[in-house]
């Protein structure tokens, strides 16, 4: 029983701190969407944002938002509860393997599974946000989007799980690294440094090392990011060239070149570097809270 409830606060912990972390750092990732599809739209961050506030609106920001508040309930309870098993089913491992590795092997497992969570919400996020010549009002549905997707394309790999492929790598190693790095480096800091008495500089430094390992995991995966936007994004009018992920990967960098493999690394860092501690504090907190007073 004491397992049951301790994996329900694992769950609504996750739910909560996906709901805060996506509500404060969507506006980027639409940004970092709409530079990653390319198509000649846009010069840079600064280009895309004008544009999208003169063409759209503040609310323009807020374009696509609907499938990952939808999403990030289940994904974010998903990937902290997962991350919590495998890293407790890792310890039968521990006499071959040592803690830092079996912390980034969860953490990557974790991934796996959650990007068979979100494959299908960020199908449709994608489509309604690479619709950058109509206003908010004009855009369909999440619903009509998702119906539209079913109707023509199915469930499957060309419909609502297109670009499974390179979504599994993009959370799988986003995962791997942020969960890694941030129990390993406070693993450290906890062995080799005083534990810090106050309460604030205590959530500071939490946030600091959330901080330091979403950047540096997105700096990591950015390239799948970029394979799995091309992917499920608009195809160029000659028909479909993008299809698996190191396909799209190679594809990019011989006809656009390696640095475009990065192209939105900006506001991906901005929004998952800050998003990365928040996540993790949000969930600490409201985790020790459950603990606490369930």
């Amino acid at each position: 029983m004491d397992k049951v409830k301790d994996g329900g606060r694992q769950i609504a912990a996750g739910g909560c701190a996906g709901l805060v972390e996506v509500s404060l750092m969507h506006p980027l990732d639409l940004l970092k969407t709409r530079l990653q599809i390319g198509g000649g739209h846009f010069t840079g961050l600064a280009d895309c944002f004008q544009k999208t506030l003169r063409k759209e609106g503040a609310l323009g920001f807020y374009k696509g938002i609907l499938p990952p508040i939808l999403a990030e309930t289940p994904k974010r309870a998903t990937k902290f509860f997962t991350f919590e098993q495998y890293k407790k089913a890792s310890e039968q491992l521990s006499t071959f393997l040592p803690l830092w590795s079996r912390l980034s092997l969860a953490g990557l497992c974790s991934g796996l599974t959650e990007a068979f969570v979100i494959c299908p919400f960020e199908v449709i996020k994608v489509r309604l946000q690479s619709e950058h010549n109509v206003t908010l009002q004009e855009q369909k549905s999440t619903a009509s989007v998702a119906r539209e997707i079913i109707r023509t394309k199915g469930l499957g790999l060309n419909g609502l799980y297109l670009g499974l492929g390179p979504t599994l790598y993009r959370h799988g190693v986003w995962n791997m690294i942020y969960f890694g790095l941030y129990h390993n480096m406070r693993n450290f800091l906890s062995a080799t440094t005083v534990p810090i008495q106050n309460q604030y500089g205590d959530i500071a430094m939490r946030l600091l090392l959330g901080f330091t390992a979403g950047t540096l995991a997105s700096i990591a995966n950015i390239p799948f990011d970029v394979a799995k936007s091309r992917v499920q994004g608009p195809q160029p009018s000659t028909g479909r060239i993008y299809h698996s992920t190191w396909q799209t990967v190679f594809l990019v960098r011989k006809q656009e070149g390696f640095k475009t493999l990065y192209r939105g690394l900006v506001p991906k860092v901005m929004r998952l570097g800050p998003g990365g501690g928040i996540m993790l504090v949000v969930y600490e907190t409201v985790y020790d809270f459950l603990q606490r007073h369930t």
